[in-house]
């Protein structure tokens, strides 16, 4: 046998390795979201009893609806916002203080979401003595501290996506008389409309998974998912708390396909406009 068959051998197994670590865990989960037995390791037999009790606790389904309304309005907040900073880090190449901007921005990506959650509560207290707003803690506060930390991820995947964007085709719509503001609706938002839509899904998932920084923002009646499933499994694991991660995962495997799909698709209608533009010319 060849060195390089040696090698290629080698590869794949570490590869399969590395994939049965990652999702064994997963699989077992959803095997066990089955189980007729109310011990998460012990199998007693398939049923599915414990996604209708899952269904029936009302505490978990509003906690759900909490996440899920907090990480939307969070990922649509982080991208509009995130993409204004992509802005002005890529087309205004020099200014007073770019440095010191671009270092604010992206702070939170190296921030421990410890320190995060700590000085964003002591703002709200702040606000709150100071000019009244924000004295109770709420899923606007926790909304306003989410997009804070969220916003620096949103803004180095649209960075990176305008660094490489061809500037030319900017320059040749405005020398037909177009103004920016149409330039960046008709020819920029398009082209990185793949970028708008990554960095939406990572603003959703690091929301919706967030824990830290909702434990120090929230309020009484603003308990999240992941901040209930915490405070269950404290108590001891339950049946319920793996159909519930058997749906997370169905639902994050669909978006994630739904979302290579459509990025695929947008890629290939740019790859093949620009095969035609260059063939008119």
């Amino acid at each position: 046998m060849s060195q390089n068959a040696r090698l290629s051998r080698f590869s794949m197994v570490m590869l399969a390795i590395g994939f049965l670590f990652l999702y064994l865990p997963m699989l077992s989960l959803i095997v066990y979201s089955f189980n007729e037995s109310k011990l998460v390791t012990v199998w007693a037999g398939f049923s599915t009893k414990w996604y209708f009790e899952l269904f029936r606790d009302q505490q978990m389904i509003d906690a759900a609806k909490i996440s899920l309304q907090l990480a939307f309005f969070t990922a649509c907040a982080a991208v509009v916002l995130g993409t204004m900073a992509a802005m002005v880090m890529t087309r205004f190449r020099s200014f007073r203080g770019k440095t010191l901007f671009s270092a604010l921005i992206t702070a939170p990506l190296v921030m421990p979401e410890v320190i995060t959650g700590l000085s964003m509560l002591l703002l709200f207290v702040s606000l709150g003595d100071w000019f009244g707003i924000f004295q109770q803690r709420s899923v606007a506060t926790m909304w306003v501290a989410h997009v804070t930390f969220t916003m620096a991820f949103v803004t180095v995947i649209i960075s990176s996506r305008l660094g490489e964007l061809d500037r030319s085709l900017e320059e040749a719509a405005m020398d037909l008389g177009a103004n920016r503001l149409k330039v960046f609706f008709v020819i920029t938002l398009p082209i990185i409309a793949p970028a708008l839509l990554s960095g939406w899904l990572m603003a959703f998932t690091l929301s919706l998974d967030d824990l830290v920084i909702s434990s120090f923002t929230s309020g009484p009646s603003s308990t999240t998912l992941p901040m209930k499933i915490f405070s269950s499994v404290r108590m001891g694991v339950s049946p319920k708390i793996n159909a519930l991660a058997s749906l997370m995962i169905l639902a994050v495997s669909t978006a994630a396909l739904i979302a290579w799909w459509s990025m695929r698709r947008s890629e290939k209608r740019r790859q093949r406009d620009m095969q035609l533009a260059l063939q008119q010319n």
